[in-house]
């Protein structure tokens, strides 16, 4: 086994700098392509809201209960939504970049891991971040429900988007965790019976967590992300005990 590359804490800080600029400009090339297709995005994520294509067509100047504050206010909303799309789109790649700084320090059975774990990361990220997009309508349902029936709510957008964006990495950084757990549990750090085997305390975090970090806070919205990701919790749990059981034959047959 080849013992993994050091480095001086210097060399460290001019990898990590090195990293980090390549995946700033992966975030700022996305954000030029999410600078032409905003009006496209603005109006999906306003959609549980209020139909702003339906506003355009009949010539309407506003829409609904949605306002933009301020004459910066178009234009600071435009850049937002271009680097939250970037930020995104450009997911493979600061992943890739991530792996790429961790990789040196890596045993060459712990890079290939790693690989794998860039390869199943960044599918994840995207199913979670999309589940949290269906699920945007019924949050905002919910929220808007508690409205009393004789006043009316007027949502400033920069606050809705704030919401949009929370909602949705939430989610897309919560449906990692299968992906993490497996990866300790090749790199022989979990195995599957400890990651099993605290299963109510797991269980009881993950509800914790749904609660804390939901930004809306409803219970709906918190059942829907705690609810997969128990699934995928004990998912990643018996799939670290196949490895293992796999692990200890391939052992015995080398015996």
């Amino acid at each position: 086994m080849s013992s993994p590359a050091r480095m001086p804490l210097l060399e460290h800080f001019r990898e990590l700098r090195k990293r980090l600029f390549y995946s700033a400009v992966a975030i700022l090339v996305f954000s030029f392509l999410g600078w032409f297709l905003y009006d496209a995005i603005i109006n999906r994520l306003a959609a549980p809201v209020c139909d702003l294509r339906a506003a355009a067509q009949s010539s309407s100047r506003n829409c609904g209960v949605l306002y933009i504050n301020g004459v910066l206010g178009p234009i600071d909303l435009k850049f937002k939504i271009s680097l939250i799309i970037g930020l995104l789109l450009a997911s493979p790649f600061w992943l890739f970049q991530l792996w790429s700084f961790v990789a040196p320090g890596l045993h060459s059975r712990e890079r290939r891991n790693s690989i794998l774990f860039t390869i199943f990361a960044i599918p994840f990220f995207a199913i979670g971040v999309y589940i949290g997009y269906l699920i945007l309508p019924i949050a905002v349902k919910v929220l808007l429900g508690f409205t009393p029936s004789n006043l009316s709510n007027l949502v400033r957008f920069d606050d809705y988007l704030s919401f949009v964006t929370q909602l949705i990495l939430i989610f897309g950084i919560a449906f990692e965790l299968p992906v993490f757990l497996v990866s300790l549990n090749l790199a022989r750090v979990l195995s599957g019976r400890s990651i099993l085997k605290p299963w109510r305390y797991a269980i009881f975090g993950i509800m914790l967590f749904a609660a804390i970090f939901t930004p809306t806070g409803d219970p709906i919205t918190m059942m829907l992300l705690a609810i997969p990701l128990i699934v995928l919790y004990l998912l990643a749990g018996l799939i670290a005990l196949v490895i293992d059981r796999k692990r200890r034959l391939n052992i015995e047959v080398d015996r």
